[in-house]
C-alpha cells in the first residue's frame, strides 16, 4: 500500500486526510482516513514541521502500516543539499526509517539543487518538485510521474487535497 497525506488548517483546527492506494498508477483510492484535531498552534516560519508532523503521526497511529511501500507528503522531505530536514525528513525519522517518504511540492525551493527532481506531468510546463528519504530520488520522481491523471497534479494527490478542504468533519 501507498499512503498520501495532506493537512488543511482552519481556525485553531487541523484536518489531516490520508488516501490509501495499492499501486502507483491507481486511479482511485482503496481507503480514506481522516482526523480533525483542535488546539493547533500558529505557523512559525522555519518550523512548519512542528505544526504538521503531530497531525500526520496521530492519524498514522490509526493505520496498519505493516505493508506500506511509501508515504507521500505535500511539501519537502529535505530543505537543502545537505539534507536539512523538512517535514518529510522528520516524518522519516519519526518512523525510524522503516517507510520511504516522498515529498511532492508545487513550488520550488531555491536552497535545493541536487536533492530534488523536477517532474513535468501532462501538458504542464510547471513542474512538481520531488524530494525523498529511504528511496532513490530518481525512483521517487518516476513513481510520481506515473501516477494516474492527465494533468500536473496526480488524481489521488488532488483527491487528498480536496478532501482536506471539506470542512465538515
Amino acid at each position: 500500500m501507498i499512503l498520501a497525506f495532506d493537512t488543511y488548517y482552519y481556525d485553531d483546527k487541523a484536518k489531516t486526510v490520508c488516501v490509501q492506494f495499492e499501486n502507483w498508477s491507481d486511479p482511485t483510492e482503496a481507503f480514506v482516513y481522516q482526523e480533525t484535531v483542535t488546539g493547533i498552534s500558529e505557523y512559525v516560519s522555519g518550523e512548519f514541521y512542528k505544526r504538521e508532523l503531530p497531525c500526520i503521526v496521530s492519524l498514522l497511529k490509526k493505520i496498519d502500516t505493516t505493508n506500506c511501500k511509501a508515504i507521500i507528503i505535500d511539501g519537502f522531505v529535505v530543505l537543502d543539499d545537505h539534507e536539512k530536514l523538512g517535514l518529510g525528513g522528520y516524518l522519516y525519522h519519526e518512523l525510524q526509517g522503516k517507510i520511504p517518504i516522498i515529498g511532492v511540492a508545487k513550488n520550488n525551493f531555491a536552497k535545493i539543487n541536487t536533492c530534488k527532481k523536477a517532474v513535468l506531468r501532462g501538458n504542464s510546463q510547471k513542474p512538481l518538485y520531488i524530494t525523498g528519504m529511504g528511496i532513490h530520488l530518481d525512483k521517487a520522481a518516476e513513481n510520481i510521474k506515473h501516477m494516474d491523471g492527465a494533468f500536473r497534479i496526480p488524481t489521488l494527490l488532488k483527491k487528498v487535497d480536496s478532501l482536506g478542504r471539506e470542512i465538515n468533519s
